[in-house]
């Protein structure tokens, strides 16, 4: 769900100016509080963008206080050592104003773009620019082909990754796994037995909630995502994401059963909540919150569930709550659920290339991650191979950089937010809630597949 639910080649992008007009850029330029000198060393890293003085460039994008101003803050050192100016809009409205602003023929310099399918709508308006080469080259030395692929459209390359996050989570106590010798699985029967143990006491392991006023169900479909991307591969995922596959065909159908071997099974659910049913009348920000009581043991929820916690939570390895990977069927395994966001630009000025190759370099990467350590308390993380771990304060923070960073692992998109509106963020929400409460798996699947449209 993506409301709660990224250097080298750069004398083109510089216009050719020589290393003294940079030289001077730098010496001239104004620090902001928190960048250091135009002239000092630290300016060094953004020489080759050349002199940007008088130069302005505009970000629009639907994240806003207070998470605005990490970002804007991470803009400071490239506006101190080049001379330029970034104008950053945020608006709750972004998702439905960018595509009007790009149809009208008045897009922002760059758009930061939450899901893939609505950069693919824009590019669609004609508006967007492809990316230059220095930004290509650095999506492929510090991202892998899954996250290129996402910011492509039509065979060109348009736009380099940002932030992102890591739907798959599973929320557990670590005291409560260390004071029964519970092991941390690594494939899904060990999962399985994980919870056969738990509910081998008495106590119901699994604690879900998917209430979510106009949007309930959509933490079921991120179950199903995750268990089709676990099953079936990444390449028959993205053939269902795409309907090259029915909704309704074996694969899908198999994915939805095996969720419903946790979510549907009495015997793990709703632990400290009630019944299989009141999985759909708990709202998903309450659906963990039972293991701080004992009454639950393990709950499924992305890396963003770590702010639903009680103030006052110790949210860590050694604390009152923290999470593991959802594992794969083998494990050698490493398929990961996440979402993202991507640097759109609808203009090729010199100043703007110069900006989109910024942002899609490890230096930007560090100084974003850096201050929003220091600003927020973290909550931020990228998958860019250049981030510094260390940069990192928050424990949940540092576990899903490393998920993103592990070389085996093969990144999806969600799927639901890729999938045609009709389907992704209606029929899919609805009858997956109509699932939990006891439609068959059959019924649920044939009724969304029947709800994709035509053309």
């Amino acid at each position: 769900m993506s409301n709660i639910r990224s250097r080298r080649r750069l004398a083109a992008v510089s216009g050719g100016l020589g290393l003294a007009l940079v030289l001077a850029a730098c010496a001239s330029s104004t620090p902001s509080d928190n960048s250091k000198a135009a002239g000092s060393a630290e300016c060094a890293a953004y020489k080759v963008y050349g002199d940007l003085s008088g130069k302005s460039i505009s970000v629009y994008t639907g994240i806003v206080t207070p998470e605005d101003k990490p970002y804007m803050d991470s803009y400071k050192p490239f506006e101190t050592c080049t001379g330029a100016k970034v104008n950053y809009v945020g608006d709750k409205a972004f998702e439905t104003q960018i595509l009007v602003r790009a149809k009208a023929g008045n897009p922002p310099d760059i758009a930061i773009v939450p899901q893939p399918g609505l950069l693919q709508q824009l590019v669609a308006t004609g508006a967007a620019k492809a990316a230059p080469q220095a930004v290509a080259d650095n999506v492929d030395k510090f991202w892998g082909a899954d996250w290129k692929a996402y910011g492509s459209a039509g065979g060109k390359f348009y736009a380099a990754p940002s932030g992102a996050s890591v739907k798959s989570m599973v929320w557990y106590s670590p005291k409560e796994f260390k004071d029964k010798g519970y092991a941390i699985p690594t494939t899904l029967a060990e999962l399985k037995t994980l919870s056969d143990t738990i509910a081998a006491t008495g106590k119901k392991p699994w604690c879900a909630g998917i209430g979510s006023g106009e949007a309930t169900g959509w933490p079921v479909t991120d179950w199903m995502e995750d268990f089709m991307l676990r099953l079936s591969g990444p390449d028959v995922y993205d053939q269902w994401v795409t309907h090259k596959i029915a909704f309704n065909s074996a694969a899908p159908t198999a994915a939805l059963d095996a969720v419903g071997a946790f979510l549907k099974n009495d015997k793990y659910v709703n632990g400290g909540l009630g019944d299989v049913k009141s999985i759909a009348s708990t709202t998903f920000q309450d659906g963990g919150l039972p293991i701080l009581q004992g009454t639950c043991s393990l709950h499924r929820q992305a890396s963003f569930y770590a702010s639903n916690f009680p103030k006052g939570t110790k949210v860590a390895e050694d604390g009152d709550v923290f999470a593991f990977y959802l594992p794969g069927v083998q494990a050698a395994d490493h398929p990961v659920l996440g979402g993202g966001e991507f640097n759109l630009a609808f203009a090729d000025r010199p100043e703007v290339q110069a900006f989109q190759t910024y942002l899609s370099t490890d230096t930007w990467a560090n100084n974003k991650a850096k201050i929003s350590s220091d600003v927020t308390g973290g909550g931020w993380i990228t998958a860019n191979k250049g981030l510094d771990v260390a940069n990192l304060v928050n424990p949940i923070d540092k576990l899903s950089a490393s998920i993103l960073q592990d070389p085996k692992t093969v990144f999806r998109f969600d799927g639901s937010d890729m999938m045609p509106a009709a389907v992704g963020s209606n029929a899919f929400w609805k009858q997956a809630t109509a699932w939990i409460i006891g439609q068959s798996t059959k019924d649920t699947v044939d009724k969304i597949e029947a709800a994709w449209p035509k053309s």
